[in-house]
């Protein structure tokens, strides 16, 4: 009995020491597991990153932004304004100052590659039936282009606006009306309005034209004096967009025939040239005035940049 009791001893110990030595190999095999996986996850991430920031480099190329480039403007398209005396046949003036195509009087300018004007002025006098007085001022403005202010067209283009909002902010006009004028330029507008002065009522026109970076102004003004009758402004406005038409295709010819080709529908021609270093002076008023008993001209012709 005694013995039998102790074998049952040895046995449950026996027992008891197999079921601790599986726990303890358990329990060591486990923190293997983790640090196994531990390192498996970290080693995941770094070439993760590694591949994260292979794909930044290559996407952005050089980790450091190298130095832009200098800034560049398009070049302007014409480097030259014709004489403004001679931007008109003698016919054309013929038609519009019949008593004074030979009046040129040419605006003072210091600087006539960028700007130029003339005028003329004409009176047939008909005696105790009165006269008829016509006055005619053109002007030309050219812009350059710059890095800092822009474009030649772009320039351009903000003056020939402004012009025609002058246009139409005389004191004392009426019946202003404005006209988009096709065909002439890459931007043309008609604007025109009564003005009644102690000589007269005037009937007066004002184009405006942008041909690439240069602006044409066109001031046409006539009425009947002494009792002479007003002359139609229909007619008035149809010579001075002929004459216009004219002194925008000089301006081409200046530049040399098929420079910047412009068109009212499709805008200016992109010169291919780098751009010019320096802008043209802002513009000047015109130095001609209409003569005693005339109607003066519109702010357009005199605005300033």
């Amino acid at each position: 009995m005694q013995r039998a009791a102790q074998r049952d001893v040895r046995v449950q110990t026996d027992q008891r020491a197999k079921r601790l030595r599986r726990a303890l190999v358990c329990a060591a095999a486990v923190p293997a597991v983790l640090i196994t996986a531990a390192c498996s996850s970290d080693s995941g991430d770094s070439k993760a990153k590694g591949d994260e920031a292979s794909a930044q480099q290559s996407a952005g190329g050089s980790a450091k932004p190298s130095a832009s480039a200098s800034p560049t403007v398009e070049a302007a398209a014409y480097k030259k304004l014709p004489d403004a005396c001679a931007v008109l046949t003698k016919k054309t003036l013929g038609d519009l100052v019949p008593k004074g195509s030979d009046s040129a009087k040419k605006g003072n300018t210091d600087d006539p590659s960028a700007r130029a004007s003339c005028a003329w002025s004409s009176l047939d006098n008909n005696g105790v039936k009165g006269s008829q007085f016509r006055w005619l001022n053109v002007s030309l403005l050219r812009f350059d282009s710059d890095t800092a202010r822009g474009s030649g067209d772009a320039q351009a283009h903000t003056y020939y606006t402004r012009q025609l909002r002058d246009a139409q902010d005389v004191d004392g006009a009426k019946n202003a009306k404005a006209t988009p004028l096709s065909g002439t330029g890459a931007e043309a507008t008609t604007v025109r309005y009564d003005l009644k002065k102690k000589e007269g009522l005037f009937k007066q026109q004002t184009v405006v034209a942008r041909v690439e970076n240069v602006v044409v102004t066109l001031d046409y003004n006539g009425a009947g004096l002494a009792g002479e009758k007003t002359p139609d402004a229909g007619d008035l406005t149809k010579a001075a967009e002929k004459a216009l038409r004219e002194a925008v295709a000089s301006v081409s010819k200046a530049n040399g025939e098929g420079s910047g080709q412009s068109s009212d529908s499709k805008g200016s021609a992109s010169p291919s040239k780098a751009a010019s270093g320096s802008a043209s002076a802002s513009p000047s008023k015109s130095a001609s005035k209409a003569p005693s008993g005339g109607a003066s001209p519109s702010k357009s012709s005199a605005a300033k940049n």
